[in-house]
């Protein structure tokens, strides 16, 4: 077991996921997620929010990403004024990442109908490896895993947010500080744990087909200095604002996929969702695909709400 997980991480670093960059974990349910990688989004549903996800990814390999995030956010009394707080779980093979970030943002009205909000976060992001490699001689005998192991790392993030009640455009950096967890040391391995600059793109709109069928096409655009580009596109149709359904695509070097959506709004607080992927890249023959459970709940949202929110 400890030599299939072990050479999944082998896997990962010489594929160039972690030896050059950690990258922060990405979504199919992302237009839901949204404050996690922009903080402009605070409270831009009019209503306290809570987002619950939880993601296993390349399952049947041994040692694939885990992934759970919790999301709160909510407009003050003020209501150009939103506050957020985002909790990220990554665990993947031997290494796990832990981030806990605040987000403020201010909105203004632009448009009889548009508004504008500039956000930021701030916080923290833990980094581990597992003790058992750390403490087996036969698996990891280089010293440096010691010294990137266990640390917290401050880091800062800004975004914006421009939308109506049918459309959104977000451009957001959510961490702008590199940090290097191995302070410029390098190992016999030449291994380099970082945290780089992401940027992101997003972007969507709801088209009234009927008046029981509405359409919505999202998408999302990452660009990491020394990762590849990775595309995200999402197509889903809306039925009598209760049923979602929908499929999804996402592009870059090694780990294109393409999936189908599903969520349900239970009541007008309670909203359930599940997404599954399958590789298309060439980790197709060792894993059964990904699975993605989402949870969302709003808080006096009958009162608050002015208008529906589809994003």
């Amino acid at each position: 077991m400890k030599s299939l997980k072990l050479n999944i991480f082998i896997f990962l670093l010489a594929n160039c996921w972690f030896s050059v960059a950690q990258q922060l974990p990405q979504f199919t349910q992302y237009m839901y997620n949204t404050i996690s990688i922009n903080p402009a989004y605070a409270g831009s549903r009019e209503t306290l929010s809570v987002v619950g996800l939880h993601r296993s990814q390349w399952v049947g390999l041994d040692g694939g990403p885990t992934t759970q995030t919790i999301s709160v956010h909510s407009p003050l009394r003020n209501d150009r004024v939103g506050i957020g707080f985002s909790f990220i779980n990554d665990e993947l093979g031997y290494e796990n990442f832990t981030y806990l970030y605040g987000d403020f943002s201010y909105t203004l009205p632009v448009g009889e109908k548009t508004k504008l909000a500039f956000g930021m976060k701030a916080g923290f992001t833990q980094y581990t490896i597992d003790q058992s490699l750390l403490d087996d001689p036969t698996v990891v005998t280089d010293p440096f895993f010691n010294d990137v192991s266990n640390r917290w790392s401050p880091n800062l993030g800004i975004g914006a947010y421009l939308h109506t009640n049918k459309w959104y455009l977000g451009l957001s950096a959510p961490r702008i500080l590199n940090t290097d967890y191995n302070k410029g040391k390098q190992g016999t391995l030449d291994y380099v744990a970082l945290e780089r600059v992401s940027y992101y793109f997003t972007g969507g709109y709801v088209f009234d087909l009927s008046e029981t069928t509405k359409f919505k096409p999202a998408m999302l655009l990452k660009a990491t200095n020394g990762a590849p580009l990775s595309f995200d596109l999402t197509a889903n149709f809306l039925f009598n604002e209760t049923f979602w359904l929908g499929a999804s695509y996402r592009f870059n070097e090694s780990a294109a996929a393409i999936g189908g959506i599903a969520d349900f709004q239970v009541s007008k607080q309670i909203r359930i969702g599940y997404a599954y992927e399958y590789p298309i890249s060439d980790l197709r023959p060792y894993t059964s695909g990904t699975h993605e459970v989402l949870f969302m709940y709003e808080l006096f949202k009958s009162k608050r709400i002015k208008s529906p929110r589809y994003f």
